[in-house]
């Protein structure tokens, strides 16, 4: 139990109804988990607003009210808070009820539209190769040390948040990594965090949905480097050209890391198949188990982040080598019959031309390569077409099928893909709906020494179709078809 003005420091306050000096049990912003005495955040979501539960959460016990706008009728004995913005009122009040936990360790965000979730879990990986308690926030999974957990969002709630970093603490981490979104920034999410650093991947076209433009969506992931603190540092990719726009206005210390310029942290492909690549890195040499160009990119920042944290850099090339490939992201294996089957979560239309052109650069030209491809409903939909037409030119046969529909026709999306492929494309390319019988397909297409890649729901272990989620795990599908056309 807290005493309600001590969870509202730093919190911008419009106005006061009732008493500060009130004790309170805890915050929430979902009104079907009130209880006695519990503070409920009234926040405008893109679905539901909060403001309408507000009646309810204090009906169910809420004693303090968290809102952008007072209701018209107050309760008499209920403390009302009018904020300018209630998700950033969330932030401060998470940070301040569990302690600051982000000051108890040491906390990298990772943003960027490709590349978050293998940056941080690989992070994760090293640290903890490197003997640490680390700490893990990203898509696939949180990690608490050993423990794994569930995730539900690239970035969390703040509430979730810093009641996971206060288990961290509990559990004595030092180190967490943890992937930062363009929806968690500009939803406040990572407000009244501290981070010792942040990392910036690469920015292309995905969120258009959700952010009205591309500099929208570029300038919100501006915006974390913006908050860095001067002791914190930012590590940016300067060979995508946004990446300098992330240092404009930061107070951070600033590092550089790329493949095509000079930089603090650079490399050179010696070698790129599939068992892996060859590095030169800086002056050092580098074998790793991961393949292509992207990943080049990863293995740079995580070798720059893993120094900048105070690891010896003989020590990070040894740990490097050792990595493991992150499920769902060029995850890959080689049927009895020959067949390479690649997974990957590639679901913008970059992370496909960029898994693509690394099949291509390593194959030798006399394989088919197979891509079975789908995109999401309820998601930005001006990358449909260009997703097909990049799976279509890149690829010798392609199968356009659903990803998760959601509340969409799958056939409608299908047909919107269908728009971005070019007449000569049209001969190699099917649509099925049914991504199963696609995997199929894909499957009994397939000869000896031809790669089938299967793009856009990489970990994912379930297809979302009108609200429901059905079991579906493509690598287990992918492997299942090979075997049976074994026997």
């Amino acid at each position: 139990m807290m005493v309600l003005k001590d969870i509202l420091y730093k919190v911008t306050i419009n106005a006061v109804v009732g008493s500060t000096s009130i004790t309170v049990g805890k915050i929430e912003f979902d009104s079907r988990q009130i209880e006695v005495n519990d503070i409920f955040v009234a926040i405008s979501g893109t679905i539901t607003d909060g403001h309408n539960f507000i009646e309810k959460a204090i009906k169910d016990g809420a004693t303090a009210i968290i809102c952008e706008v007072l209701p018209e009728n107050l309760e008499d004995g209920i403390t009302y808070i009018e904020v300018a913005n209630s998700n950033q009122a969330m932030a401060y009040m998470a940070a301040n009820f569990y302690g600051h936990p982000s000051e108890n360790l040491k906390l990298v965000g990772v943003t960027g539209t490709n590349g978050k979730t293998t940056v941080s879990s690989l992070l994760y990986q090293l640290f903890k190769k490197a003997g640490y308690k680390v700490g893990l926030l990203s898509t696939v999974k949180i990690m608490v040390d050993n423990t794994t957990y569930k995730a539900t969002h690239t970035t969390p709630d703040s509430l979730t948040i810093n009641r996971y970093l206060k288990m961290m603490n509990d559990e004595g981490v030092e180190f967490c990594f943890m992937e930062v979104s363009s929806h968690g920034i500009h939803q406040s999410r990572t407000e009244g965090l501290k981070f010792e650093g942040g990392i910036f991947t690469n920015l292309s076209h995905d969120h258009l949905d959700y952010h009205d433009t591309f500099a929208e969506y570029r300038d919100v992931k501006k915006q974390f480097f913006d908050q860095l603190p001067k002791d914190a540092f930012a590590l940016t990719n300067i060979d995508d050209k946004n990446g300098l726009v992330m240092f404009q206005n930061t107070v951070a210390k600033k590092y550089t890391y790329a493949l095509k310029n000079y930089a603090d942290y650079r490399a050179q492909i010696l070698e790129n198949e599939f068992s892996g690549l060859l590095l030169k890195l800086n002056e050092s040499e580098l074998w790793t188990r991961l393949i292509g160009s992207f990943n080049a990119y990863n293995i740079l920042a995580i070798y720059g982040t893993a120094e900048l944290l105070g690891l010896d850099k003989v020590e990070i090339l040894k740990l490097i080598s050792e990595l493991e490939n992150v499920a769902g992201r060029f995850q890959y294996f080689i049927s009895e019959g020959k067949i390479t089957a690649i997974v990957d979560y590639a679901h913008t239309p970059d992370a496909l031309k960029n898994v693509l052109q690394t099949i291509n650069d390593i194959r030798t030209k006399n394989e088919e390569l197979i891509t079975v491809v789908g995109c999401g409903g309820n998601r930005d939909k001006t990358k449909r077409p260009k997703m097909a037409h990049i799976a279509s030119a890149l690829s010798t046969k392609v199968i356009l099928t659903s990803d998760n529909p959601r509340n969409e026709v799958p056939e409608t999306i299908i047909e919107e893909m269908e728009k971005g492929v070019e007449p000569q494309n049209f001969k190699k390319t099917l649509s099925i709906t049914d991504r199963k019988q696609a995997i199929k397909t894909a499957c009994q297409m397939a000869g000896e020494n031809d790669i089938i890649l299967i793009a856009g729901k990489g970990h994912e272990t379930y297809q979302e179709i009108k609200g429901e989620r059905f079991d579906f795990d493509d690598y287990k599908i992918v492997q299942d078809y090979l075997k049976q056309l074994q026997k």
